[in-house]
């Protein structure tokens, strides 16, 4: 694949930089683009920020699986999609709350025909019958409910709120890593810090007791468009 002189550019800069604390390296982040050569253009749409952990875990074991979620202190800069798997009354509690959709199966019975128009998935506990099926199709995506991440619940209307304020989810992949979106480019650095020490910490909280060794093993926060910034590990 042939490499585009902005991101042979930016990958350059980005090694010169080693391993940094974390407000060192959100500021490098941010700055990438100002030292980019003349007449090679920055990108022109605002970047997801992302943050990559590498964990000293082995998720073939279960009590070694990281998963959680959480509220970033000043959102992900991204309005979420929500949907709620409910009956009766939680039916309106949702909605009120700033549900895109709430239903049962109806819902259901689209997502199996195809339809994936949404970015969290929620549910109450006596929808999970409805639900359950649907695992194929959303265990993949990352959109099945789950009591875990606190998204089966009967408190759908906080659930809700939360999700729509920048709620995110995360879980180690087979490798052990963690990926989570943290912000925008057009955040404060202040702002883009303070999302990922928060999330740093949370990691750090969830540490399996059968995890052996070195728990973080390395730390890298990336733009959509751009290449890791090394952070250093606490």
């Amino acid at each position: 694949m042939k490499i585009s002189k902005r991101q042979k550019a930016l990958g350059e800069a980005a090694q010169k930089l080693g391993v940094l604390p974390v407000a060192a390296a959100v500021s490098a982040l941010k700055g990438l683009e100002e030292k980019l050569p003349k007449g090679v253009k920055p990108c022109k749409f605002d970047q997801s920020v992302t943050l990559a952990v590498r964990l000293g875990v082995d998720p073939k074991h279960a009590d070694q699986i990281v998963r959680g979620s959480i509220v970033l202190p000043h959102g992900i800069g991204k309005s979420q999609r929500v949907l709620v798997f409910c009956k009766d009354q939680n039916v309106a509690k949702a909605t009120e709350a700033g549900a895109d959709f709430a239903g049962g199966k109806e819902l259901a019975d689209k997502i199996k025909d195809g339809w994936l128009d949404f970015d969290v998935a929620i549910a109450t506990p006596d929808m999970m019958g409805v639900v359950g099926p649907l695992g194929k199709l959303l265990g993949p995506r990352g959109l099945m409910p789950s009591p875990k991440a606190g998204t089966v619940t009967q408190d759908v209307a906080t659930a809700v709120k939360e999700y729509k304020a920048g709620k995110v989810e995360f879980r180690c992949d087979d490798g052990g890593n963690v990926h989570c979106i943290v912000g925008k480019m057009s955040f404060a650095e202040e702002s883009l810090t303070e999302n990922i020490q928060a999330l740093l910490q949370l990691i750090q909280q969830l540490k399996p007791q059968a995890a052996r060794g070195q728990y973080v093993r390395s730390i890298t926060v990336a733009a959509t468009q751009m290449p890791g910034i090394q952070i250093a590990a606490a």
